[in-house]
């Protein structure tokens, strides 16, 4: 586990305007949206009471649901619904099991998430769905692909945003608030085609969405944590498989044979919080992305 750090300042906020090219409230799909919550009062004095402790279990995974062949279970939406629940009820974190409280998935289908919100232990959470304005659909009429962020507690003010590309079609990052948590849960994936200074363009976006306070964002960013364009990403936030200052962590996209060879997933924290992060060191079968799994304890 490693110790808690000093919260670093973000870049200031106010740069959101520059660099977010649009912001649309509410998720896509009808009835997925979280249920809003009132914001923590002030104190007399105008400054916000400091929040409680919390202890949050969180995944990120790229679950490949494409119709695209790269994708295992991409043609067989049911069958990769149930295997991404399952990881979900129970993933390896420190080599204990622990059951996860919030989600980012990328690459998942509408209707992955309409599966979720009927499954046994994660019915009764908040979801959110985004997709950008020409992503491919999925098959067997799963609507189109996306990214999600699922929640245990209630989820709140959950807003898409597109984020600076070059070309038509920009990725989409979806953020929200969970009031209980006092946390901004955001996720995003990014094209690992983009060069370096889009690239660079697109960590700020999703830095400034994020801000700061208690932070959890992440997904599959496209490209290796020695990226100089992850700067503003590194500087603002902790990376949960980092190792000092040191940009590093296990590997977690795969190769047709099943071998790890490229960290390309990231979940980004506030520099206060307590961290311990896992990637399976065996192949995954379901998707070519091994999942990201964090216990995170906010001071």
């Amino acid at each position: 586990m490693r110790s808690p750090r000093a919260l670093i300042p973000l870049l200031s906020i106010c740069a959101a305007g520059a660099v977010v090219a649009a912001a649309l409230t509410g998720a896509s799909i009808e009835g997925l949206q979280g249920d809003g919550g009132p914001a923590p009062a002030a104190h007399a004095d105008g400054a916000a009471p400091r929040p409680d402790a919390v202890t949050i279990n969180a995944m990120t995974w790229n679950v490949c649901g494409g119709a695209e062949p790269g994708c295992p279970l991409g043609a067989d939406p049911a069958a990769l619904a149930g295997q991404a629940a399952q990881r979900m009820r129970t993933t390896e974190v420190g080599g204990r099991k622990v059951a996860a409280n919030a989600v980012l998935l990328q690459e998942v289908c509408e209707g992955h998430v309409r599966a979720f919100k009927k499954t046994t232990g994660l019915s009764g959470w908040a979801w959110a769905f985004a997709a950008p304005t020409k992503g491919p659909s999925c098959a067997r009429g799963e609507g189109r692909l996306g990214v999600a962020i699922g929640t245990a507690a209630p989820l709140a003010g959950t807003e898409r945003s597109e984020i600076p590309s070059p070309a038509a079609g920009a990725p989409v990052a979806l953020c929200g608030e969970v009031p209980s948590w006092t946390t901004r849960v955001c996720v995003t994936q990014l094209s690992p085609s983009e060069d370096a200074t889009w690239r660079r363009k697109q960590a700020a976006a999703l830095a400034a969405l994020a801000g700061s306070g208690r932070v959890l964002v992440g997904g599959d960013l496209g490209a290796a944590p020695e990226s100089p364009a992850f700067d503003p990403l590194y500087r603002a936030y902790a990376e949960c498989d980092q190792s000092g200052q040191s940009r590093a962590g296990a590997m977690t996209r795969q190769d047709w044979t099943g071998a790890a060879v490229e960290k390309s997933d990231y979940l980004f924290i506030t520099r206060s919080a307590a961290v311990s992060c896992s990637v399976p060191a065996e192949r995954v079968r379901t998707s070519d992305h091994r999942p990201m799994s964090a216990v995170i304890r906010f001071p």
